[in-house]
């Protein structure tokens, strides 16, 4: 595939060096609209204004919504008025809407300037809502009929305004005044009689969501009910947009993108990997570990603090990172399940004490397990093969029962900690594996010189 790619784009840099343009037309029009942004990308600059320039107006539009930010600005500067007019003209309102968003603010008002006054108004209108809500990633096109309605009108009414719609497949049946009554879908219409009236045939539970909704909770809706729209009403029921299933898509890998970089103690940056410069990637990164470093200064405390007692049983040191490791391990595994489970509304707030419960057991079996297998290690490699002395079978109960204690607390904490977070506001991602590991780190340590002085008297 990658071969395939870099001889498209010598060819098509061949061929605009030829000028032959006709053969590069026919060969972009037979092509997807985001295969073509995504040979873009990889074409020189200098080259990509006359390359889009050959594409078909519809097809420019589509291509355009899928290329990256820079690209779209750097051909935007390119257009004269009426070329940037004639791809505005095409865009559907929720891209239009992306795209203002990610450009500076003189190219903004070169987009709304050539945007139609109604274009514009819907435009501003979605722009009011907050970011991450329903009503920022929606769009106001949709196609409207009404209860009264026999199936044969209703087919003349999408005809005539559903070409500019973003999708015919689902309609929405409202008042005279927007209020949200029914849905129908195209399927449905096809299957009836002419002479049947929407009110009868149409469903009349419709799921909808608000206009301030999470949109994460928008894209679990969308999985939990296959939709391929969504309804977005303002809070008396009235019809303002739909969210279409290309745009829950898009959230859904932010948002999946984004919990990613939070568990991996990232803040997130609204770029692609490499797009985002050295000093960007820096930002994002160094103060988790920053703060991940100072809290880590907490074990080597507690190490100093028990510094008489290691040395009469120096072997003791050899199994800290062992069994800080298999703490932090397991206590990333519990909040890992429960970061998951609770991005997907599998767990509530209100079942914390069966999960807790759950992970109690579940700690206790991998506890056992792991301390019987690293019991026989113990006394038959280490004491025996290897002959070290300092093994014994009181040090190996030691380092035993440290790790089942220590396993049983850390996914005691993994899946109490998201849901904490998860409680009071913040997001269940950020009390993710660096994190957790760092306060387990500290509770292994504890437990460990804790259980020496219990069982060998140090």
């Amino acid at each position: 595939m990658a071969e395939h790619a870099v001889t498209l784009e010598s060819t098509l840099s061949t061929l605009l060096e030829e000028r032959k343009y006709a053969t590069l037309r026919d060969i972009l029009v037979t092509m997807n609209a985001s295969d073509i942004a995504t040979t873009f990308d990889e074409i020189p600059h200098d080259q990509l204004p006359r390359l889009f320039r050959l594409l078909p107006k519809e097809l420019a539009a589509e291509t355009f919504v899928e290329m990256e930010p820079e690209a779209q600005e750097l051909l935007i500067r390119g257009f004269s008025d009426n070329e940037l007019k004639e791809v505005v003209d095409e865009l559907y309102v929720d891209d239009a809407v992306d795209i203002v968003e990610e450009m500076p603010a003189n190219v903004v008002k070169r987009i709304l300037k050539q945007a139609d006054p109604e274009m514009r108004k819907m435009i501003n209108e979605i722009l009011k809502y907050p970011d991450d809500s329903a009503g920022s990633i929606m769009t106001t096109e949709y196609v409207s009929l009404r209860p009264h309605m026999t199936v044969e009108e209703a087919f003349k009414r999408i005809r005539r305004t559903g070409v500019d719609k973003e999708t015919i497949y689902t309609c929405y049946v409202t008042e005279e005044n927007r209020t949200l009554v029914g849905m129908i879908s195209i399927r449905t219409m096809l299957l009836s009689e002419e002479d049947n009236v929407l009110a009868d045939i149409m469903e009349q539970n419709v799921i909808s969501v608000t206009t301030m909704e999470d949109q994460e909770s928008v894209v679990q809706m969308f999985a939990k009910y296959s939709f391929m729209a969504m309804p977005v009403v303002d809070t008396e029921n009235r019809l303002v947009g739909i969210v279409t299933i290309d745009d829950a898509m898009d959230v859904m890998q932010e948002e999946a993108t984004e919990d990613f970089e939070k568990m991996a103690g990232i803040t997130p940056i609204d770029k692609p990997y490499l797009r985002a410069t050295v000093t960007e990637t820096f930002r994002a990164r160094v103060p988790w570990l920053l703060i991940l470093m100072l809290s880590a200064t907490f074990t080597g405390i507690i190490i100093t603090g028990f510094e008489d007692s290691l040395s009469a049983y120096v072997i003791l040191t050899a199994f800290i990172p062992m069994l800080c490791g298999t703490g932090g391990n397991s206590g990333t595994q519990s909040s890992t399940a429960v970061i998951r489970s609770l991005s997907l509304g599998e767990v509530h707030l209100s079942n914390w004490l069966e999960v807790v419960w759950k992970e109690i057991r579940v700690a206790v079996l991998c506890g056992l397990v792991l301390a019987a297998c690293n019991f026989v290690k113990l006394l038959l490699v280490d004491g025996y093969l290897m002959k070290n002395p300092a093994i014994n079978p009181i040090v190996a109960l030691v380092i035993c029962l440290t790790l089942v204690f220590t396993v049983v607390c850390a996914k005691t904490v993994g899946c109490i900690l998201p849901m904490l977070a998860d409680r009071i506001g913040f997001d269940p991602a950020v009390m993710a594996s660096p994190f957790i590991s760092t306060i387990v780190d500290t509770m292994s340590l504890m437990i460990y010189f804790q259980m020496a002085r219990l069982i060998l008297h140090i």
